[in-house]
């Protein structure tokens, strides 16, 4: 079945700059702003840019992933013609392997594409936060008769060295890329968001795949090597909100950013809606000495004490005399009365108990610390626990060392 443009999405990440909150499930299915969990940022970007057809590439531990997105029914994607498609790495008649690195991941599934002859192909991370219109990056691709296109966004230039970065001409044709060069050309860095024409891609796939010295890496090896060859390579500028939530402090700041409209971060905007799997869960419940401030909570939420600058998953108690201040509590956390957590990221099902102290502010935080205090999935603090400004505590309760 012929379509003009397909998009592969790259979720098979392991997320180990999460540590704990992903040591059960991949970096996409971690809870995200309450409601959301990261992958469906990217999977509603298809949706509402009109791209129907989806290939969701898994690997690390798969199965909270795989049942969240089911048939594709919440984000539209379940469609007879196209919808969304899970693609582990299988064993094929010449022996099987894991997915080495991006590229490799996307070579492994030229079957799964050329089932449906794309003029284009979209190719997506499943790690990021932000809003795109991915019609019109592929409209500039089409413009500039690219081969490939990258999106591109201004970064403060002390951060440049962290990404990798493109040079670009007057009509923002790229003349120049290196992965995160210690000193950087341009301020001009790539999203990990890419167009390709379908037929030069597959070429650069099969020659990369038949080089033993290669990382099969896009940023590394693929957009190199076409650039090298002298491939037309235009720029997509993006000046949306976009985060890279893949470390601790990153995941914590974009749910704080969600609570500031002034962030760029605006997810009540019912012109780009971003679907979710919906939860079955009663009313949120608010006790008569609840105080709730500048913060999100959600369905089956029994809130009885005091919430400030926090993000609440769903199923969350905070007990009455309980205080949860800038953190981010995911599903089914428990806070006993009397207990206070600050600064922190609470794992699915965590149990505080009575009276505890979790966290702290960042200035009560070591410099060797974790800079926010982080526990486990099913972590349980038992009462009166005092538990250190920016340490990490695993499901048993242990203290997890850098």
């Amino acid at each position: 079945m012929k379509k003009e443009c397909i998009a592969m999405l790259l979720a098979g990440g392991q997320g180990s700059r999460l540590y704990v909150l992903t040591g059960d499930m991949a970096k996409p299915a971690v809870p995200f702003g309450g409601k959301y969990r990261i992958i469906d940022f990217p999977l509603s970007n298809c949706t509402n840019s009109g791209i129907d057809t989806v290939g969701v590439l898994t690997q690390y531990r798969p199965l909270e992933l795989n049942s969240y997105i089911g048939s594709g029914q919440p984000w539209d994607l379940d469609g007879s013609t196209g919808g969304v498609h899970i693609l582990p790495p299988y064993q094929g008649s010449k022996g099987g392997t894991w997915y080495k690195g991006t590229a490799n991941a996307i070579y492994q599934n030229i079957g799964f594409i050329d089932l449906y002859d794309p003029d284009y192909v979209v190719i997506l991370s499943g790690d990021h936060i932000y809003k795109m219109d991915y019609s019109d990056m592929v409209a500039r691709h089409k413009e500039a008769n690219a081969a490939c296109t990258i999106s591109v966004m201004e970064v403060p230039w002390n951060e440049a060295s962290r990404f990798g970065i493109m040079a670009v001409d007057g009509n923002d044709m790229v003349t120049e890329f290196a992965e995160k060069p210690k000193e950087p050309k341009s301020n001009l860095a790539s999203m990990g968001i890419y167009v390709f024409s379908w037929k030069a891609l597959r070429k650069y796939l099969t020659e990369d795949e038949a080089d033993p010295n290669s990382e099969n890496d896009f940023g590394k090896n693929v957009i190199p090597a076409m650039l090298n060859n002298g491939e037309r390579m235009a720029a997509y500028r993006f000046a949306g909100y976009w985060k890279d939530v893949g470390t601790l402090v990153s995941l914590w700041d974009a749910n704080m950013d969600m609570l500031s409209p002034e962030s760029g971060l605006d997810l009540t905007d019912e012109s780009w809606p971003i679907y979710a799997r919906s939860v079955n869960a009663p009313p949120t419940f608010l006790g008569r000495n609840a105080k709730v401030t500048h913060s999100a909570f959600n369905r089956g939420d029994d809130i009885q004490g005091t919430v400030e600058n926090s993000v609440l998953s769903p199923n969350v108690v905070v007990s009455e005399g309980a205080r949860v201040s800038y953190s981010v509590l995911l599903p089914g956390t428990v806070v006993e009365p009397g207990a206070v957590v600050e600064y922190a990221i609470l794992g699915e099902g965590c149990h505080i108990g009575r009276d505890c102290r979790v966290g702290g502010t960042p200035e009560e935080t070591a410099p060797n610390s974790w800079g926010l205090t982080v526990l486990a999935p099913g972590c349980a603090v038992e009462d009166g626990r005092k538990v250190a400004p920016g340490i990490m505590l695993g499901r048993n309760g242990e203290e997890v060392s850098k």
